[in-house]
């Protein structure tokens, strides 16, 4: 503030001067004013505007499921909020230094991924022929850029290498072994089998052979698909969902986690959405998107687009569970049609929840 009050009283000590001096003098001072203005014009321009910063905030889902308090002892639940927080407290640590909600969202999953309670890197479930099948995919609602990798079983964090196909090919999504080559040469983490190894859900999957019951059309199911969304100072919107599939899935597919529209999705002029559930009634509703139109073309909120598509229109078709979003004002819901969904957020106050139930 000293710089503008020292170029404002410049000005006005040589107005004075203008008004009481001959024509020569007069010149000369007028000389020294537009300079004087020029100078502040440039100060002005250069200065930071802090009131053109927005309120960053950020919220994320862990998988929704048709569960009950029962099914979780306590201990479970606050080992699930704690991972929680902490993946909250990362990405929100990012944008408050001044890091766009790319960078938010991925440091966030990555924290969820390294865990072993969500299905997602570390933690993803067995398909049919008891291996691990990853995917993922992120949106940057500025500049609509998307990346996604699918059907990966050697990459730790499968967020950053869609980040990677985002930021440095002109593609969208990698799948395979294209991808993991692609990861390789890009030096992120790879890690084998034991990494990923859980000794509960590997006896799981071999009772489940044993009995031929590998199915993954189960509706007891958790969906531990983990997503975050996040807005940064800038306003710039972000959505990233990563995954293992459904558990028992077949060798191959595919669910709505890494297709963008499905269940990923970002725009800044409208909101930021990422999703859990059954992934093949993602897909066929494009559902991240269908929040997004909703809002776009019909003047929803957020909020109530998103309770439509997961509540009724999900509902209707008997397809389980939820979302996440933020809209374009940094406002944050969360719709899931199942009896529990991990979730959390900060928002633009700075207060977090984290909920299950």
């Amino acid at each position: 503030m000293g710089d503008y009050f020292y170029f404002m009283g410049r000005i006005y000590y040589f107005y004075r001067l203008n008004s009481k001096n001959n024509f020569m003098s007069q010149i000369f001072i007028r000389k020294q004013i537009t300079l004087l203005l020029t100078g502040f014009c440039v100060l002005i321009l250069n200065s930071p505007i802090q009131s053109q910063q927005k309120d960053v905030c950020i919220a994320l889902h862990g998988g929704a499921g048709n569960i009950s308090k029962a099914t979780l002892t306590e201990e479970e639940q606050n080992a699930y909020k704690e991972k929680m927080v902490e993946a909250l407290k990362v990405g929100y640590e990012v944008l408050k230094n001044g890091g766009s909600s790319v960078d938010a969202v991925e440091k966030a999953i990555r924290v969820l991924e390294d865990s072993p309670l969500f299905n997602a890197g570390k933690g993803a479930v067995y398909t049919a022929n008891g291996t691990i099948e990853l995917d993922a995919s992120v949106m940057c609602g500025k500049s609509l850029k998307a990346g996604a990798v699918a059907g990966v079983t050697i990459i730790r964090n499968p967020i950053s290498a869609a980040i990677k196909v985002m930021t440095l090919t002109p593609h969208v999504m990698l799948i395979g072994k294209g991808a993991e080559d692609f990861a390789l040469a890009q030096k992120l983490d790879t890690a084998g089998p034991s990494y990923f190894y859980d000794e509960k859900r590997w006896l799981q999957y071999l009772e489940k052979k044993e009995k031929g019951e590998l199915t993954s059309g189960n509706k007891n199911i958790i969906f531990g698909t983990v997503g975050v969304v996040a807005m940064d100072k800038e306003g710039n919107l972000a959505a990233g969902t990563s995954t293992g599939g459904m558990s028992y899935k077949k060798n191959g597919r595919v669910g709505d986690s890494p297709i963008i529209g499905a269940g990923t999705y970002a725009d800044n002029r409208y909101g930021a959405v990422s999703c859990t559930g059954h992934g093949e009634f993602f897909i066929r509703n494009v559902v991240a998107y269908d929040i997004i139109a909703l809002k776009a073309y019909k003047g929803w909120s957020i909020e109530k687009a998103a309770r439509y598509v997961i509540c009724d229109k999900l509902k209707k078709q008997g397809a389980d569970g939820g979302v996440i979003c933020i809209d374009s004002k940094g406002n944050i819901s969360a719709s899931f049609n199942t009896s529990a969904m991990f979730r959390g957020y900060i928002n633009k106050k700075g207060e977090m929840k984290v909920d299950i139930f």
